[in-house]
């Protein structure tokens, strides 16, 4: 099943308005509703969609798809078709959908995240984590990160990517239950792949220190590891300087070891009867 409502000039007559129609895209983020690449995007798409921005307070960087539950979803509108939750970006994308908007979004971007979203640091991600609740509620979605490190990073190449890949998205459809992850690296080549996930060539690490008060406390970092790159992967097409797209799906089921390990079943059930 593909996702898609076939704009193929980017306005489509309804016969229910009786006049003609933008299409509607939902933009989020995990750096904040004020962050540099969230604004990018959205002036890259203003001038052939209806464009909301419904965005956390605050950064939320590394929650993932997580959700608030202990405390109040506390919405603020900015301005028209804008609010700031101070939530997660999965919140924002729920509340969006269920309260603010009043239709359901033709596309829902998340980004322009400043920094990559590479192998399975997604998983991590509040960026990729919006985009696979917009998945969830059967809404084409994309996130978009610009893999630049530095403070002051230049959106346009990253702009343009993502509104190339709205209206290729929009034209084309995507398949029900899936997202893309797109990054762009600076500076651009030109090239686009489409890749696959690789594993992590970063590991976690702790730095340990005290506080005034005599307490340990620790800060998480990345460093670089020496591992090979696998080719076709995300990793492998930003070092080579084009942009990654890597189709992500919903459903994680391993089908092999499903297959592979249903035997076990029975030895599991027969420890409790015996």
């Amino acid at each position: 099943m593909f996702l898609t409502r076939s704009w193929d000039r980017w306005v489509k007559y309804d016969k229910t308005i009786g006049k003609c129609k933008m299409p509607h895209i939902l933009l989020t983020n995990d750096d904040g509703y004020q962050a540099e690449g969230l604004r990018a995007v959205a002036q890259a798409l203003a001038d052939f969609a209806t464009v909301s921005i419904v965005a956390p307070s605050r950064e939320q960087s590394g929650t993932a798809q997580s959700l608030t539950l202990r405390q109040p979803i506390v919405c603020n509108r900015i301005a028209e078709r804008e609010w700031a939750i101070d939530g997660t970006p999965a919140d924002c994308v729920i509340v969006a959908l269920h309260k603010l908007l009043p239709e359901k979004p033709d596309l829902l971007i998340s980004g322009i995240n400043h920094g990559a979203n590479l192998g399975e640091n997604a998983y991590y991600s509040g960026t990729v984590g919006a985009a696979r609740e917009g998945a969830l509620h059967h809404i084409p979605s994309v996130a978009v990160s610009l893999c630049a490190k530095k403070e002051k990073a230049k959106f346009d190449n990253s702009a343009r990517v993502a509104r190339a890949a709205a209206e290729t998205i929009l034209k084309e459809g995507l398949p029900d239950q899936v997202l893309l992850n797109v990054n762009v690296p600076e500076p651009w080549n030109g090239a686009v792949k489409f890749t696959r996930q690789s594993q992590k060539i970063t590991r976690n690490q702790l730095t340990e220190g005290k506080d005034p008060r005599g307490r340990s406390y620790f800060w998480l970092f990345e460093q670089r590891i020496d591992k090979d790159v696998e080719p076709d992967t995300d990793y492998a097409a930003i070092f080579s300087g084009a942009v990654s797209i890597t189709p992500l799906h919903l459903d994680p089921t391993h089908t092999e070891s499903l297959n592979h390990l249903s035997h076990w079943a029975k030895a599991i059930s027969a420890a409790f009867i015996s």
